[in-house]
């Protein structure tokens, strides 16, 4: 570590707060039990990078990820026998990413970081979602940061430079916590600290992750509960 501790903890959100595979899963068993959660989880979430892409090339306009995530369900559901889901229904299912649930460790980490350090969210997802999200969780953060404010989505280095401007901090003083290695690495070429979380099931159960250390983060924890034991709090 530094010799002074960072001022700021970003924290990337899907997958690393919260699980969106199986959160996804339990809405799908629940509401069409006769669908194949897990591909279907996996299906939606394999659209994220590319639909963004088309908003980072200017094919689209800023357009919020709650469009985006719409855009891939109206895009998978035919492929899953869901084609002929009502407007209302579709609707209902695509705001399922505003209802994710946290990991276990997630509000207990959370609330103890909170306790000496500021912490926000750094995510893609819109503000709306990402304040859905944590009123229905007990997500504890200071307040929302989110590719919306700066109107570019990660691995931009507006967003990771975008908080050190808020608070008018140096980069370095800023540490953003995630479960993605290249989000980690994109933060720290703009001179971010960086913490490593451990989400080997972020894909479920029958795709485990690679979780193994990248000696370029500052930390690397099992949990969020184990990266506020690193940092004193």
């Amino acid at each position: 570590m530094h010799a002074q501790p960072p001022a700021v903890l970003a924290f990337d959100v899907f997958g690393t707060v919260v699980d969106w595979h199986g959160s996804i899963v339990r809405e799908l068993a629940a509401l069409y039990p006769q669908i194949d959660g897990d591909a279907f989880a996996l299906a939606w979430r394999a659209g994220y990078q590319p639909a963004m892409a088309r908003v980072r090339s200017g094919e689209l306009g800023w357009t919020r990820i709650d469009e985006l995530h719409r855009m891939i369900l109206d895009e998978i559901l035919p492929r899953f026998g869901l084609g002929p889901l009502s407007q209302d229904e579709r609707a209902h299912l695509n705001r399922v990413w505003h209802r994710l649930d946290p990991w276990p460790d997630a509000v207990a980490g959370l609330t103890r970081l909170k306790a000496r350090y500021t912490i926000a969210p750094l995510s893609n997802g819109n503000i709306g979602l990402l304040t859905h999200m944590a009123k229905r969780a007990g997500l504890p953060w200071d307040c929302i940061l989110s590719a919306e404010v700066f109107r570019a989505y990660k691995p931009d280095p507006a967003t990771y430079l975008g908080v050190a401007r808020v608070f008018d901090l140096a980069p370095e003083q800023v540490m953003l916590c995630a479960a993605h290695q290249d989000d980690l690495a994109a933060a720290r070429d703009c001179g971010l600290r960086t913490a490593y979380i451990e989400r080997p099931l972020e894909f479920g159960a029958g795709h485990i992750k690679d979780v193994s250390p990248e000696p370029g983060n500052t930390l690397h924890a099992r949990d969020i509960g184990h990266l506020a034991d690193l940092l004193g709090a």
